[in-house]
């Protein structure tokens, strides 16, 4: 089967840490084996093969390779495709399940604490997510994956090697359909350890399920079966002295095993039941026996005796009767005979082992009646055993010699599935077979269950035979049937050196794995493992449904010793060796890094040990010695025909042929194959690996190639049916657009007659006919006019000019849009430009054109005021206090007599206007008595204030000289309203000195200004030409 599988992909350049299949070591040596393993382990690559067996070393912490993106990665992936890991092998085995439709397990085996109970369940997980989901699928999975946490309460506990450690063998069957839906499973159990109910060793406990009751349970709980939340006050839960394990939660395991038992579907009554019968197992073994006078066991405590009764729901006295006395039936008599205390302990014993060992035997039974499909259609199973690995202890008991007894036999089936079914394959095809020297442990398997002669049978004979059968008879027995098989020694038998080794109640085996010796005591009484006939029928009247079912089937009136244990486990291992004979056999062998279960340790005399007695090194050889890979000549040839040009597409010839041109066209050399009857064989998995990675490349070109056929066929169909819906469109949009276009010439001919004819009229009274004309003129002229307005409010000729029909209109939009800007202008202007221009319009209303040098002085501001405050003498600014001055400018006064010219001050008030020399107001002149002011209309400064003459404090008119005139004026007539008495004069002005005199002020032009008294007595004053442009 194995040789079946696709190898693809050239292992060698995967292999980034070590070789990642032993096959590939260059040498096939224990050393090169533990190097090998120690390398990739450092790196925490724990998997690694022996072609299809799995190699798996516990790395003792969490690794993050197990998500579903893993395992996303691995599905449908061939084996040698990717690095080793459990889910390569999970896979393989189910899809090679489903092309060949036949049944599979997967053995998993190892050492306590070599990671085997987690193996198994990564491979469940890896179905779980896998298989196609449906809701019979989804309902089957839960309850498999849920079935571990129950199954590992009540099967499984803390040993001085592991802290969960399986106690008994599990095999699961996990059913398939025809479709890969995984539809059920069912659960085999094999010898659970019943003797750790009443007796653990040091550093070791009794099954979870009873520490998490006690610790998890709920206080009502716990008083319903009358159990303290203490579980030091149990007897049997105390032996190991290490009842609390900080690396064991049991309160959280609690939660789940209750969540798990839900969803396997066990009712609330079951469950109770379930618990009482846990509870019953820790109120018996606190039962304590007293002697009476003559030694015999007594009860004087009956309160934990009424509570395991109660819980049971059997008679306290009948009870209390059965583990004190033995009934004897003789003839027509029963009598009683009173137990010793060693014997009434024994009797308690062994009725806690037989309660919880047939209530093991139920909830599996009730696990499988949940998963089980029992419909017709046939189905396929892949199933997973995961069974005790290999013990080795200080002392050896019944247990162990049972465990390692299962293991030989396993090592059996794997040397018959292996070593011989290749031998029997290669002999059946004819190619010669190179014989492999390995250890054959059928001798051992004999030793140990050959009928009448084997342990097993010598052990049941000791146990049946009348009289004072002891363990040690039991061991003289078997040094006469077995003194001389080189695999079994005794104290008596050995040589002095080995003597010194061994104890007289202890017997050596030389196993395949290595020597093992066994302390013989308590071998009788735990083959036995018998209950009284009273206890037996008392139990089977239980009101507890689980004990009585449990119980039920065992026939009381049968008076044949049942069959020991021994020979119940060699015939449930005979039953499960054929069933597995059956099936195709994959292979995981889990190995413990250290003892001490620590992170990063590699250890590698622990290794050695292992690599030996899991027979790594007999599957390496006989891998090595044959051929790695065959198949049969359709199925290889089928494969790999694209790469020959002679055998692609289709050989017509015999497939045998076909397989030889196609292995000389790919360059086998003689020595790397061998054609057998029906099928090829290749020595070297490089030589496949060297095919398979051309077949790769192969098989990309030729999908290349295919996808661009098929791409070119239906581009071209969909490039065809667009063309031809393209052409339909085309044909419809020409149409369209030609309709329209007529449309449009038709509508575009009426328009332009209409507009002829209203061009013609144009100049008519607006009618009919060329209404519409003269609306576009209006309409053409309004918007070329919104275009082209003037910017400014100086800009009086780019108005455009307007059609006759719109004069009228065109002059009230300029006036509009001129008085807007206006508007817009006059609003923009500051309170302070403001200002200015009012007084420049009040300046422009009195001298525009009229005195010469009026135009140049039109852009210079007028101030506020031309001499400040501080300037004016405090003297005259308190004599006129009253008075708001509202301008103060420097002027040149010149004399009425002789016109002497004198600096002088003038400041302008409210009321009147004040000539001031220094700290003296030379002149008073009210804004009443002033009759008027006159100015030449040359380029001079000189003003002539005319004054009342009535008043007699007044001199007379005022001659001043002003470099402001304009300002000063036009601030004088603001404030006294004059703007009216200011004359402009040409020629003379005439002044009036004193009442009835008068004077007059020439003016004339001359090259440089000047001011003096002519010798005809009058100012005259000379001015300069203003220069006009």
């Amino acid at each position: 089967m194995q040789g079946r599988l696709d190898m693809e992909g050239a292992l060698t350049t995967r292999d980034r840490v070590g070789i990642q299949d032993f096959v590939l070591l260059d040498e096939t040596t224990e050393v090169a084996i533990i190097s090998n393993l120690k390398k990739r382990f450092s790196k925490d690559l724990i998997y690694t093969y022996i072609g299809t067996l799995i190699v798996s070393v516990n790395p003792y912490k969490d690794l993050d390779i197990y998500n579903k993106k893993q395992m996303d990665v691995y599905m449908g992936v061939n084996f040698f495709e990717l690095p080793p890991h459990i889910y390569a092998l999970a896979d393989n085995a189910y899809h090679t399940m489903l092309t060949e439709f036949n049944n599979h397990f997967i053995l998993i085996s190892g050492e306590s604490g070599a990671g085997k109970t987690e193996a198994s369940k990564k491979i469940l997980q890896y179905y779980a997510v896998s298989c196609p989901s449906t809701t019979l699928m989804n309902t089957v999975r839960d309850k498999m994956l849920m079935s571990n946490p129950v199954l590992e309460a009540f099967g499984n506990a803390k040993t001085l090697k592991n802290d969960n450690s399986s106690r008994f063998g599990k095999y699961m069957d996990i059913q398939f359909d025809s479709q890969g839906d995984a539809v059920g499973g069912h659960i085999l159990n094999y010898l659970l350890e019943k003797s750790r109910v009443v007796h653990q060793n040091h550093g070791e406990r009794n099954f979870h399920v009873f520490y998490q009751l006690v610790e998890g349970g709920s206080d009502d709980l716990l008083t319903q079966l009358g159990l303290k939340r203490d579980v030091q006050h149990y007897y049997y839960l105390t032996q190991g002295e290490c009842a609390i394990v900080s690396s064991i939660n049991d309160k959280n395991d609690w939660k789940s095993v209750k969540n798990a038992l839900q969803v396997i579907e066990f009712d609330e009554t079951n469950t109770n039941h379930l618990f009482r019968v846990v509870a019953s197992v820790l109120h018996l073994g606190n039962v304590h026996f007293d002697p009476d006078s003559k030694g015999h066991a007594l009860l004087k405590n009956n309160t934990e005796l009424n509570w395991v009764s109660d819980l049971l729901g059997v008679d306290a006295n009948n009870l209390k009767e059965g583990l004190t006395f033995r009934k004897i039936e003789a003839k027509t008599e029963q009598v009683l005979s009173p137990f010793t205390i060693d014997h009434a302990i024994y009797v308690r014993d062994a009725l806690a082992k037989a309660i919880y060992g047939q209530t093991f035997t139920w909830l599996v039974n009730r696990i499988n009646e949940s998963m089980e499909n029992k419909d017709s259609p046939r189905k396929t199973v892949i199933g997973l055993l995961d069974i005790y690995g290999f013990e080795v202890f200080y002392v050896n008991s019944f247990e162990q010699f049972c465990i390692n007894y299962c293991n030989e036999k396993l090592q059996q089936l794997f040397i018959q599935l292996t070593l011989k079914a290749e031998q029997e394959e290669y002999e059946a095809e004819g190619i010669e077979w190179e014989p492999v020297q390995f250890f054959n442990n059928k001798i051992i398997c004999d030793l140990v269950e050959e009928k009448h002669r084997g342990i097993i049978s010598i052990l049941d004979e000791e146990c049946l035979r009348p009289g004072d059968a002891t363990d040690l008879t039991f061991l003289d027995r078997l040094e006469e049937k077995m003194g001389n098989h080189p695999h079994f020694v005794t104290h008596r038998l050995a040589d002095k050196m080995t003597r010194k080794t061994l104890e007289r109640g202890d017997f050596r085996l030389l196993h395949y794995a290595g020597e093992v010796t066994y302390c013989v005591v308590g071998f009788l009484d735990k083959n036995n493992d018998l209950l009284y006939r009273n206890i037996k029928n008392l139990v089977c009247q239980s009101k507890n449904t689980i004990v009585r079912e449990c119980f039920s089937a065992v026939d009381t009136t049968n008076k044949r010793r049942p069959e020991t244990v021994a020979t119940q486990f060699k015939n449930s291992l005979q039953k499960l060796t054929e069933m597995l004979m059956a099936k195709e056999a994959w292979y995981i062998r889990c190995l413990k890094s250290n003892e001490s279960k620590q992170p990063g340790q590699f250890d590698e005399a622990l290794i050695r040990h292992q690599v030996k007695y899991l027979g790594l090194m007999e599957h390496l050889r006989v891998r090595r010695a044959g051929f790695a890979y065959r198949r049969k000549y359709e199925d290889f040839l089928k494969r790999y025909k694209p790469l020959c040009p002679a055998t692609w597409p289709h050989w017509r010839g015999m497939p045998a042929d076909g397989v030889e041109v196609l292995a000389q066209h790919l360059g086998y050399l003689p020595d790397e194959y061998k054609m057998g009857r029906t099928k090829i064989f290749i020595r070297h998995p490089r030589t496949l690996y060297a095919t398979e990675d051309a077949y790769e490349k192969c098989k990309h070109d030729l999908a290349s190639k295919l996808q661009a056929k098929y791409k070119g066929y239906k581009v071209k169909g969909e490039f065809k049916k667009q063309k031809e819906a393209a052409t339909k469109i085309e044909t419809c949009w020409r149409g369209a657009q030609a309709r329209k276009e007529k449309e449009k010439r038709a509508w575009a001919v009426k328009v332009i007659k209409k507009f002829i004819k209203a061009y013609i009229n144009r100049g008519e009274a607006k009618s009919t006919d060329n209404s519409e004309y003269l609306a576009f003129v209006r309409q053409s002229y309004l918007n070329r006019l919104k275009n082209n307005l003037p910017k400014t409010v100086l800009d009086k000729t780019t108005w455009l000019t307007p059609p006759a029909v719109l004069t009228q209109a065109s002059e009230i939009l300029r006036k509009l849009h001129y008085r807007l800007m206006v508007r817009k202008y006059v609003r923009g202007i500051p309170p302070q430009k403001k200002a200015q221009l009012q007084m420049k319009v009040v300046t422009s209303a009195i001298f525009k054109g009229k005195k010469e040098n009026y135009p140049p002085s039109i852009p210079q501001l007028f101030l506020d005021t031309r001499i400040s405050e501080q300037e004016i003498n405090i003297r005259v600014l308190s004599m006129i206090r009253n008075e708001q001055v509202k301008y103060s400018v420097p002027v040149i006064k010149y004399d009425r007599n002789g016109f002497k010219p004198r600096p002088r001050q003038f400041i302008l008030t409210k009321t009147a206007a004040y000539l001031v020399e220094e700290a003296k107001i030379k002149q008073r002149v009210s804004y009443n008595s002033l009759k008027g002011i006159s100015v030449s209309n040359l380029s001079d400064g000189i003003i002539v204030i005319h004054i009342t003459c009535e008043d007699p404090k007044q001199k007379g008119d005022l001659i001043i000289q002003c470099e402001h005139l304009y300002e000063f004026l036009t601030k004088l007539s603001i404030i006294a309203n004059k703007q009216d008495a200011i004359k402009v004069v040409q020629g003379s002005i005439k002044i009036q000195i004193q009442s009835g005199k008068e004077n007059s002020v020439d003016f004339t032009t001359g090259q440089e200004p000047m001011v003096y008294k002519a010798k005809n007595g009058h100012l005259m004053v000379v001015a300069t030409r203003t220069r006009t442009r």
